[in-house]
């Protein structure tokens, strides 16, 4: 039991960063894939998969390093000009990124609910802001991981219905490519959704108010950083 315990304490940024990569208009994306191209499409996760992984490791690894956040290594090591550009292109892709994501919610709650959707919009908004401003990392870090197994759901979906598995294994393994727009354009969809500059942000974020929680007493201010917590980062980061 004492091994279980430990085991899911390593889970932290890596498997908030995963889980918030499956975002609505990510799903749009992959669904507008299946409507357009069937299985064709799905060898690309083979590629996708490893590209994510490494990336989004290598900037746990920047911020448990540096104890900052990607924007704040941009202000140490390069000119202000570029500082700005980065900051304020995800800020634009942030924005229309969270409008999405909160306007899906709203939908998919107008389902269930009989209530306007301009009025859950809102009030999806409100609780974000709330939980964000008034809730301490610890506690809203610990609500997010949990929120994250409402995602064991796809798996146990794709048990429940009946799919072609030959054909499925075969599309995974086998590239499938078509040299018009409409094929390139969707992959260009895909890789962006999936390895979304906003998670780099985000997850070097996260690490860093992870290790102020669990490691700033070792050290003062500074980072804390040996093998042992890069194997945690490598396994928590693999597993999101």
């Amino acid at each position: 039991m004492k091994r279980i315990k430990k085991f899911l304490q390593i889970f932290g940024p890596g498997v908030v960063t995963g889980a918030a990569d499956d975002d609505p208009s990510g799903i749009a994306t992959y669904s507008q894939t299946g409507a357009q191209f069937g299985y064709g499409q799905l060898w690309t996760a083979i590629f996708m998969l490893p590209l994510l992984a490494s990336v989004q490791e290598a900037c746990a690894r920047i911020g448990a390093v540096s104890g900052k956040g990607i924007a704040g290594v941009i202000k140490e090591h390069y000119s202000p000009k570029i500082l700005y550009i980065a900051v304020m292109l995800v800020l634009i892709a942030n924005t229309i990124n969270i409008g999405a994501d909160i306007g899906a919610m709203a939908a998919a709650a107008n389902l269930i609910l009989p209530i306007n959707f301009v009025i859950l919009t809102l009030l999806f908004t409100a609780i974000v802001l709330v939980l964000e401003i008034f809730v301490s990392y610890r506690v809203y870090a610990k609500f997010l991981k949990w929120l994250a197994l409402s995602l064991i759901a796809y798996p146990i979906t794709v048990f429940m219905i009946d799919e072609p598995w030959l054909k499925i294994l075969k599309a995974t393994f086998i590239p499938y490519f078509e040299f018009n727009f409409q094929f390139l354009f969707i992959i260009t969809g895909v890789l962006g959704t999936t390895i979304s500059p906003y998670l780099f942000f985000w997850q070097a974020s996260q690490v860093v108010e992870e290790g102020r929680e669990k490691y700033s007493n070792k050290l003062g201010s500074k980072p804390w950083v040996g093998w042992q917590l890069i194997k945690r980062i490598r396994i928590d980061n693999f597993t999101g």
